[in-house]
């Protein structure tokens, strides 16, 4: 299966083991979430980091802010908190909005698109492959690496039967539009569903055929260096400085 948010780069990022990444990744959205709010620098510095790390990665501007949209739902939410909010109130525009409400909107918009940016960051220098390697180096309990790999494997598999499967439909002349002619399309998705789990048990039946005993087998190149650990640690380093550093100002 192709990572479509997979940026195919020579970079100092990319060339990075996928295990030091995701904990890099991970140190840096804690350390974002649990900032007051109200360090408006603190927010600033790490949007800094961010920059510079998609620099050094040769991943575009306008490549992240694109995909950033995902977050548009809950900057809509964001949106409707100051004139939701209750208690102190202020004026703008002729417009009353809520103090409380404004603090909230800002800390989902910060907050949220950092995080959405770090994870688009770490999306587009690994593939998905490698961040399922990534996770099993880091003991991630083997039924979800598994899972995760056989969606890889067979999600497309699974594309092309819907897809042949509304072919069909179409041929027949039927293709439902409306509400009330939802039947097909229910019809359809639990035909699907039997189609994989019967293919999912054929699978499992084959691999116990050829000595499967509850973990794949390791086929992944030794785990990261140290030097790439040290390297990986300047991004949580960093914004835990710029954290300390606006609590303390």
């Amino acid at each position: 299966m192709n990572n479509s948010l997979h940026l195919d780069r020579e970079s100092p990022i990319h060339r990075l083991s996928p295990e030091v990444k995701i904990v890099a990744v991970l140190l840096f959205t804690v350390i974002v979430v649990v900032t007051p709010r109200e360090e408006f620098a603190a927010f600033a510095g790490y949007a800094v980091l961010i920059a510079i790390v998609a620099a050094l990665a040769r991943v575009p501007a306008g490549w992240l802010l694109k995909r950033a949209t995902i977050e548009l739902p809950f900057v809509l939410l964001a949106v409707v908190l100051p004139f939701a909010g209750h208690g102190e109130q202020v004026e703008w525009l002729g417009m009353s909005l809520s103090v409380e409400g404004l603090y909230g909107a800002w800390n989902i918009v910060a907050k949220g698109t950092l995080g959405v940016l770090a994870s688009l960051l770490l999306a587009a220098t690994t593939t998905t492959r490698d961040l399922i390697i990534g996770l099993d180096r880091l003991r991630c309990p083997d039924v979800i690496t598994q899972i995760m790999t056989f969606m890889v494997r067979y999600l497309d598999v699974l594309a092309d039967d819907a897809r042949r499967m509304r072919i069909a439909r179409l041929a027949r002349g039927y293709d439902p539009r409306f509400l009330w002619q939802v039947k097909a399309f229910a019809v359809g998705i639990g035909a699907l569903f039997l189609r994989s789990y019967e293919r999912g048990e054929r699978v499992y039946l084959a691999m116990l055929s050829r000595g499967y005993a509850g973990r794949m087998p390791v086929t992944v190149g030794a785990p990261a260096p140290a030097r790439e650990w040290v390297l990986s640690a300047a991004l949580p380093v960093a914004s835990a400085g710029i954290a300390v550093t606006a609590l303390l100002a």
